[in-house]
């Protein structure tokens, strides 16, 4: 195989936008279906192909999964099922590379693992703001011991997205909360109902990145529901949940979409070491701040770090999100094609799913304190196979 034949299951701005320029653009790629349940946003797809005559067109999941020409789907969805999505496509022999988040239920984790282990087949989770150049230069200080043992790790996803909460179900038209009473025909969306916290991948794939690490535990809390800024909204305005990783460092990670804030200024972040400290900017004016304590720094100090890489090659530029959205689909394809691992596996992509479920669960049952289970095979868990202990691996019950 020297291309991968692709879907993109989605239609909506995020696959028929980026997914559809770089999969069209990028050596290696060539797209063969499209499919959306919602019939309207076909029309809207298919003056964006480049090739319209070699690309399917789908209403129906399964006739993407059945369909012989393609090799690999792209899932551009935003809904309570997409891990069970990619879980069967997994299950069909299609290999899957799926946008966040990577599920919504710990059984639909299970599911994607052991599908992957009994496949072969490749699952990447597309997350990329591990990818960012500030990033890599964090996680290069850590490893070499810069900041001594790091004790925190902060992160903030505060996106204000009430805008794509209602949808019209014939045309995929969305509304804002304010245009519901003058549309009866608008519907609720998934975002709608979902906790907030589930949205974490942006704040904990960089961060476990930097750390090499994962979550062992994690407890949450939350503002109550409805939204204060937003009373039409089911969801509450902020979720916080802390974590505690194998290494021994705790996570403060928070995230909210229902509450205004400023446009871009969308993520922050911080790890805080016992010889060390680096802190991404807090505003658009702002630069990111570096201090060591061996360094004979007295205060933070201003460091150029960038979302984009000082590395990247030629046809990263302008692939979208700091140039970062070129990685996710390099990865994939040499993953695919057999040219290098996949470098963010499914284990990683899991280590990112199940905490921010099971914070949404914590705060469910009153901020109880949850393990977090390791999705990698055991001795105790063979590859293929589901843990004996339910939802739960046997090393997060102590077994």
């Amino acid at each position: 195989m020297d291309e991968i034949r692709m879907a993109v299951v989605g239609l909506g701005s995020r696959g028929t936008g980026t997914w559809f320029t770089l999969l069209q653009r990028m050596a290696g790629y060539r797209l063969t279906a499209i499919c959306d349940p919602i019939v309207a946003l076909h029309e809207r797809a298919v003056v964006r192909l480049h090739h319209l005559e070699e690309v399917r067109v789908y209403r129906r999941y399964e006739d993407v999964l059945a369909d012989p020409n393609v090799d690999a789907v792209a899932l551009t969805v935003r809904c309570r099922e997409q891990g069970a999505l990619a879980a069967q496509a997994l299950e069909a022999g299609k290999h899957v590379n799926a946008e966040v988040p990577a599920a919504h239920t710990i059984e639909d984790c299970w599911r994607i693992v052991t599908a992957v282990e009994r496949t072969g087949r490749v699952y990447q989770l597309a997350e990329q703001t591990r990818y960012w150049g500030f990033v890599e230069a964090w996680r290069q200080l850590v490893a070499e011991g810069r900041l001594g043992h790091v004790t925190l790790c902060e992160g903030q996803y505060f996106h204000y997205y009430p805008n794509h909460s209602f949808q019209d179900p014939q045309t995929g038209r969305f509304f804002a909360p304010h245009e519901v009473a003058a549309h009866p025909e608008a519907k609720p969306t998934w975002p709608y109902f979902m906790p907030p916290i589930h949205y974490l991948p942006h704040e904990l794939s960089p961060m476990l990145y930097v750390l090499n690490d994962r979550v062992v535990e994690v407890v949450a809390m939350s503002t109550r529901s409805p939204s204060y800024a937003h009373p039409e909204l089911a969801q509450p305005d902020m979720q916080v949940a802390l974590m505690k990783t194998e290494k021994d460092a705790i996570l403060r990670l928070a995230k909210s979409s229902a509450q205004p804030h400023p446009h871009q200024n969308y993520h922050w972040y911080q790890v805080v070491g016992t010889r060390g400290r680096v802190e991404w900017k807090r505003a658009a004016r702002d630069l990111p701040k570096l201090w060591l304590a061996d360094a004979q720094m007295h205060d933070l100090a201003d460091v150029d770090w960038r979302y984009e890489r000082t590395d990247a090659p030629p046809e990263a530029r302008g692939s979208g999100h700091g140039d970062a959205d070129y990685y996710v689909q390099a990865a994939f394809r040499d993953a695919v094609l057999g040219q290098r691992p996949l470098v963010f596996d499914v284990y990683q992509a899991m280590d990112t799913a199940a905490p921010a479920i099971l914070a949404a669960e914590s705060i469910a049952q009153g901020s109880r304190l949850l393990p977090v289970p390791d999705f990698r095979p055991s001795a105790a868990r063979p590859a293929g196979q589901l843990p004996r202990h339910g939802r739960e691996s046997p090393s997060a019950r102590g077994a």
